[in-house]
């Protein structure tokens, strides 16, 4: 006896398919999983006995996945995910399921998957294949197909196995990779560039906020936005048209004027003074036709959405959670279908004879089989089919069931009198137009007669009411009852209901039948639309603003345009006239392509965020904020990627992402105003790729010579950014508050002291006169002794005579000497002769007289490295607590930032002007 493992695609359908083959004669036991039973019992496929184990899985078995170093959101830069290696695995929740397919393979024959017979569900049937094969690769694999879970189809589909379609599976890989890759990479790079920029008030937790965005998801978010903005744009026009009514003995007719309206008030004056001056109305025409009213389509998934959003105001979401339980019920055919016309095999007079019974509507199935009614038509054809599945119909009487909730009891009505309604006759009807003449202008009115409601006595959802007019000849004259000019203004499209979007979806081929409900809902769990009781949808400002943004870069990825391409390379995959490499390829490259090019014109996306939300002064835990972009690889840890941050002083640095594991960083320049990486790659730099920075400095910060834009290289190969550095300092922690003297030891090279007075790690802030911790900078006494240094050795200079002071940083002579520049032509100053040191201070600041018997009372700072930070252009770095105005100043005026002549070493001139050159 051959041993057959057969998969369902839920619990419940496996139960349903092992009842109906055993005619329940069968042995239930757990696996693996508590969730998914196995049940046993003997069964004849095509005179073969076989001894039947059928089990199921939970949807999809696999997951797809970014490998491992690719997942963490700063691990590397977004656009790297479009060529990042991916995996197709199961994930720890499906572990049990994995093991019982395991076990029962081994001791199999035979593998028959029982998975929906969509694209979707050819997928899951080979994860199961996958799986199986792993561990019994003799094993003989076929596939049921089937539409309802009733005897006739389930029995048919087990005598009728067929082989498993590679193309339908492929079709779903290539998408699940083109929707992984393009909704990471734009999901990573909107969430991390807008996030912790704006307070968006429609956030409950907006710290863990992700600003998702999908290939199918944000089309659909454009078709509200659109609709939206044709409102807000619209601007009402008055318009005026002539009314004419006519009353007689059989009732009363509304004649409507055939120009329609006017929006011209003086021609519509005349025309209507006009027919006032003659008002005798001559009837031209009197036209009489039968008018037929056609059923509806077979049903279609989309079909179903909609109307049931229409008659019921039910979501998308909900209709498809309550079609699937009516489908596992075996109530309703499978409700995932794309056709909308029945086959020549299909049995429709034994399904209306199954609601011949039913209390409501079972007296009209019994006129539809009933050949002298004449009320059967064969139904009309949509048009569409998907291969897989009939249309939308009912499987089993129901005159309701106990469990069912309202919207069972609808769903289950609404496809039942649907089916019907496609087999009955239109309905008839008499229709009567008559056009009438006034002084040369055109009138008309209409009439209905209904003769025959056929289908419509069972579909209750529609109508076509009559509407009686009076008897009318040709020739006949006579006085209109009223004859008026009405204003009126137009009026702006209503917004999209969910009907409307999802007609919009299905047009533009976003999504499939299975899919478009979910990609709805997403709009509304992300807050990026809401939806009121009419079930009409409006975006959100966060829906807007992210349109907007995308929308002024001049890309219409909120457009259908894309989605529709990829939807349509997608089908032609499943039909095996394009390969999945070829479509992954294209789709990729196309969307990379727009994905840099968003990078590259972020500030719009900013901007339009800005228009919405106010700005937030949010960082992350390392006093910094990921601009999203990776620079190049890191060096050190040779793992992670080096990213561009600033932090909340405004300061840029390139940092590993790895941090704090990785603590490699690069500083950058201090005058740095804003900083974006490029596509530009540098040719000399290696790790490579290194991306070039296109660079923007404040213009007061730096030296004559240097253009405020700059296109650079952190690498180690850009002149203009390390002499920026040298002179500037950078935006470090300790730089940016003062670079800290440089101190010769007696025994060993120039060391650096650190200066961090405002962050320091230790409990005790270092003073910040000497960096040094253990007391407080008000004791220092390198204050003390400084300041009583340069006040005797003032004092000498004044009484004496003497053209030198001690340096109050390292003890060196300081030579007095004059400027020679334009501002400060012939005044006096002091500066160190240690190229180490940046100590400077002007003469008449030492004798400004403030102090007693004109002693002065130097303030010296020591955060000359990069004072414009601090205190603005030409003005030093004073300390609050000090009296007295001396400070570290260039021979300009300017703060001094260790800029000095490189030929001599003088601060007071720059090289052009450098007495000493040339000589």
């Amino acid at each position: 006896m051959i041993k057959v493992l057969n998969v369902a695609e839920k619990p419940s359908v496996a139960k349903s398919v092992a009842t109906i083959l055993s005619r329940n004669q069968l042995r239930v036991r757990d696996g693996r999983s508590r969730y998914n039973k196995i049940f046993e019992f003997n069964y004849s496929i095509n005179g073969q006995q076989c001894h039947m184990l059928v089990t199921s899985v939970t949807g999809h078995l696999m997951e797809v996945e970014f490998e491992d170093r690719f997942r963490k959101w700063h691990s590397c830069d977004p656009a790297d995910l479009y060529t990042a290696p991916i995996r197709k695995y199961v994930p720890e929740d499906k572990l049990d399921i994995k093991r019982t397919l395991e076990e029962e393979a081994r001791r199999c024959h035979w593998l028959v998957l029982w998975l929906d017979c969509d694209r979707e569900g050819e997928n899951i049937a080979f994860e199961v294949m996958t799986v199986c094969k792993g561990v019994n690769r003799n094993l003989t694999i076929r596939r049921a197909r089937f539409s309802a879970l009733i005897e006739r189809d389930i029995h048919e589909a087990a005598q009728n196995l067929i082989a498993p379609n590679q193309w339908f599976s492929d079709a779903v890989d290539a998408r699940q990779e083109i929707d992984l890759r393009i909704g990471a990479s734009f999901t990573r790079f909107q969430t991390m560039l807008l996030r912790d920029r704006f307070v968006i008030d429609s956030a409950q937790d907006d710290r863990n906020l992700v600003l998702s965005y999908g290939p199918c998801q944000f089309p659909t978010l454009g078709f509200v936005v659109e609709r939206y903005w044709e409102i807000q744009s619209h601007e009402p026009e008055e318009f005026w048209t002539i009314n004419c009514t006519h009353r007689s003995d059989e009732g009363l007719a509304s004649f409507s004027w055939m120009r329609g309206h006017l929006f011209d008030y003086t021609s519509s004056v005349i025309l209507y003074e006009m027919c006032v001056e003659e008002p005798t109305a001559t009837v031209t025409k009197v036209q009489q036709q039968e008018k037929l009213k056609y059923p509806p389509y077979p049903l279609s998934t989309i079909e179903l959405e909609k109307r049931a959003s229409r008659y019921f105001r039910m979501s998308s979401e909900q209709t498809m959670k309550v079609a699937e339980d009516l489908y596992q019920a075996g109530f309703i055919s499978y409700p995932r279908t794309e056709t909308d016309s029945f086959s020549s095999r299909t049995d429709l007079h034994t399904i209306v004879q199954e609601h011949q019974e039913h209390p409501v509507w079972g007296s009209y199935a019994q006129r539809l089989l009933d050949p002298g009614a004449g009320l059967w038509r064969n139904p009309s054809s949509g048009g569409h089919d998907d291969k897989a599945h009939p249309p939308i119909h009912p499987t089993k009487f129901s005159s309701g069931e106990s469990r069912w909730s309202q919207d069972h009891h609808r769903l289950y009505e609404l496809v039942v009198r649907h089916f019907l309604a496609c087999v009955s006759q239109p309905a008839v009807g008499a229709e009567t137009v008559v056009e009438i003449d006034i002084a040369g202008e055109r009138f008309s009115a209409s009439g209905r007669v209904i003769l025959a409601k056929n289908y419509l006595d069972v579909y209750r959802f529609e109508s076509w009411g009559d509407s009686m007019i009076p008897t009318y000849v040709q020739g006949q004259q006579f006085i209109p009852t009223t004859l008026t000019l009405d204003s009126g203004v137009t009026r702006p499209p209503p917004l999209l209901s969910e009907a409307d979007l999802l007609s919009c979806m299905d047009k533009a081929g976003i999504g499939t039948d299975a899919t478009m409900h979910d990609h709805i809902k997403k709009l509304l769990d992300r807050f990026y639309v809401t939806k009121d009781a009419n079930t009409r949808f409006s975006p959100t400002n966060l829906g807007e603003a992210l349109v907007m943004g995308y929308d002024d870069m001049g890309y219409e990825l909120w457009k259908p345009n894309l989605r529709s391409l990829m939807e349509y390379d997608m089908k032609e995959v499943s039909m095996g006239n394009k390969s999945k490499a070829e479509v992954l390829a294209t789709c990729l490259q196309q969307m990379k392509a727009c994905f840099l090019d968003a990078k590259v014109n972020k500030v719009k996306l900013l901007e339009a965020m800005a228009i919405f939300f106010n700005r937030s002064d949010r960082s992350n835990g390392d006093d910094s904020s990921v601009l999203g972009e990776n620079v190049r690889p890191c060096g050190l840890c040779q793992e992670a990627n080096m990213v561009l941050r600033k932090n909340r002083d405004g300061n840029f640095m390139v940092g590993c992402s790895g941090f704090p594991q990785c603590r490699n960083a690069v500083w950058l320049p201090g005058p740095v105003l804003e900083a974006t990486i490029t596509n530009n790659i540098c040719n000399s730099c290696t790790p490579g790729p290194v991306y070039l920075i296109q660079f923007k400095f404040r213009q007061l910060e730096i030296p004559p010579g240097f253009n405020v834009n700059h296109l650079g290289c952190i690498g180690g190969c850009d002149e203009t950014l390390r002499q920026l550095i040298e002179i500037c300092g950078t935006g470090s922690r300790v730089q940016a508050r003062g670079r800290p003297p440089t101190t010769t030891p007696s025994n060993g090279p120039p060391t650096s002291t650190p200066s961090n007075p405002q962050r320091s790690n230790s409990r005790q802030a270092p003073c910040i006169y000497c960096y040094q911790t253990g007391h407080a900078s008000t004791d220092c006494p390198s204050r003390i002794s400084a300041t009583r240094h340069v006040q005797s050795h003032g004092m000498n200079q004044q009484n004496a005579g003497e053209s030198s002071i001690p340096c109050s940083t390292c003890g060196t002579s300081c030579v007095l000497r004059t400027a020679n520049t334009a501002n400060n032509r012939g005044r006096k100053f002091y500066s160190c002769s240690s190229q180490a040191c940046n100590f400077f201070v002007w003469e008449d600041n030492l004798n400004n007289g403030s102090a007693p018997r004109s002693a002065p009372r130097p303030n010296i700072s020591n955060s000359a490295s990069n004072p414009s930070r601090r205190g603005g252009r030409g003005r030093g770095v004073q300390n609050a607590g000090r009296a007295a105005d001396v400070t570290f100043v260039s021979a300009t005026g300017e703060p001094i930032s260790g800029r000095r002549c490189f030929v001599c070493g003088d601060p007071s001139h720059f090289a052009n002007a450098c007495p000493s050159r040339g000589s």
